[in-house]
């Protein structure tokens, strides 16, 4: 009779990449939902929370669900990490923006 109890509580880090050629094509892996985008703002919800992307003339050049893997052609401008205590906030304000 075993009275010990082995329990492994392994968390494994999905993998988040953010690859940027030229300003004018942005690979971005570990994508959980694109909220919300338009041809100067993306808001997208990464395994490293969410990720704000702007610029100009911004198109979804690629999408694939299954592996999480976003592409984006355009200029690129900007790239921000929203916090988890501004997370809520981001998502409120693209909210009221594309009303």
């Amino acid at each position: 009779m075993n009275y010990y109890e082995r329990v492994e509580n392994i968390t494994v880090q999905k993998e988040h990449r953010v690859s940027i050629n030229n300003r004018k094509e942005l690979e971005i892996k570990g994508v959980k939902e694109i909220d919300s985008f338009d041809n100067e703002e993306f808001l997208l919800e990464t395994n490293m929370g969410y990720l704000i992307v702007r610029g100009q003339n911004l198109q979804l050049k690629n999408l694939n669900v299954e592996e999480g893997i976003v592409q984006i052609q355009g200029k690129v401008y900007e790239l921000t990490y929203v916090d988890e205590q501004q997370q809520e906030k981001a998502k409120g304000l693209f909210s009221r923006l594309f009303r």
